[in-house]
């Protein structure tokens, strides 16, 4: 069941809203109706529309801070896809085998003890690359799963709108939640957010059925996500980059170097190209405000390239955080 842990207070009956309907806002909006809470979400998009719908959502802690909240949080959330990937078909999370290149056993083990399913380190037929560890991890369909935790909201008896949100004082309940990600750059306003351009291939899947990361020593990096009917091929990490145009020049570099990686892949039916900002900060903001006037805005933002892996974990941290005063 996801919600509410025992022991963690709720005020069943209050209002809150959620602006926000991306994953993080959707997780924490879900979390806090199914512990009795009234809430609604805003969203400026539609969910599918959201920053989140570009991921390629494959659970992994990708640079974000602080390092040991968020692998706290990576790991109550890995519990939470390990449950929905018991209905992939509605849920959209599955467990998939895969390597994650440049990396070593010994550091995942350090916290990783005993989680990951299949944790191995990766053979040089699996990776001739170099270092890397073998698991079975969560890979989630987003075109899947943001439906799904928007209609599950529904069900809790939570309310999805579309409104711009230019302040926070709009947003007349007694708690309010601030999951805006990139957005809280001019809504609180901290421009400590800042966007990571990421831009991703979707082919038509040529047989691939296990995922892959590889980064090379220039700090490229390739990957390649298997979705029901497509493949995800990736990707950039262009700091301070906010066009939301995807480059010809760039799809045809990810595309190579996947091919490098999985000759299979070259040529390839091309059926979309995406782009999306991360939403990066020095560190995850998740703390508590009191206005003047009593009411308490919880600020939950700047989870980066790791909204996804995090999401189920700081959910729960930001809903007991939002009782109010």
């Amino acid at each position: 069941m996801i919600g509410y842990r025992p022991g963690v207070e709720t005020e069943r009956g209050g209002d809150v809203i959620v602006v926000g309907g991306g994953v993080v806002g959707l997780a924490t909006a879900l979390v806090l109706a199914e512990g009795g809470r009234r809430v609604r979400v805003w969203t400026r998009d539609p969910v599918e529309r959201t920053t989140s719908a570009v991921a390629g959502a494959l659970w992994w802690p990708y640079h974000i801070e602080p390092v040991a909240s968020a692998r706290t949080w990576a790991l109550r959330s890995l519990e939470v896809y390990e449950e929905l990937a018991r209905r992939p078909e509605s849920t959209g999370v599955r467990l998939v085998d895969g390597v994650m290149g440049e990396t070593d056993l010994d550091d995942v083990e350090g916290w990783a003890v005993g989680r990951l399913a299949g944790l191995r380190r990766a053979t040089a037929a699996e990776y001739p690359g170099g270092t890397a560890v073998r698991a079975r991890l969560p890979l989630i369909d987003m075109a899947v799963h943001l439906p799904w935790l928007r209609e599950r909201l529904r069900r809790a008896g939570g309310t999805v709108e579309e409104r711009t949100v230019r302040d926070l004082a709009e947003a007349d309940a007694p708690v309010v939640v601030n999951c805006t990600g990139l957005g809280a750059r001019d809504l609180v306003p901290d421009l400590s957010v800042r966007p990571v351009r990421g831009q991703l291939v979707v082919v038509a899947n040529p047989g691939v059925r296990t995922w892959l990361v590889s980064t090379a020593p220039d700090g490229e990096m390739a990957y390649l996500f298997p979705q029901p009917g497509r493949l995800l091929l990736g990707g950039t990490a262009e700091d301070g980059v906010w066009s939301l145009e995807p480059d010809p020049a760039v799809a045809a570099a990810i595309v190579r170097r996947c091919a490098a990686l999985r000759p299979e892949v070259a040529g390839a039916r091309v059926l979309e190209h995406r782009v999306g900002l991360r939403p990066v900060r020095p560190a995850v903001r998740l703390e508590r405000e009191v206005l003047p006037d009593g009411r308490v805005v919880v600020h939950h933002y700047g989870h980066g390239g790791a909204g996804v892996t995090v999401a189920w974990g700081c959910a729960e941290e930001a809903a007991g955080l939002a009782t109010p005063s």
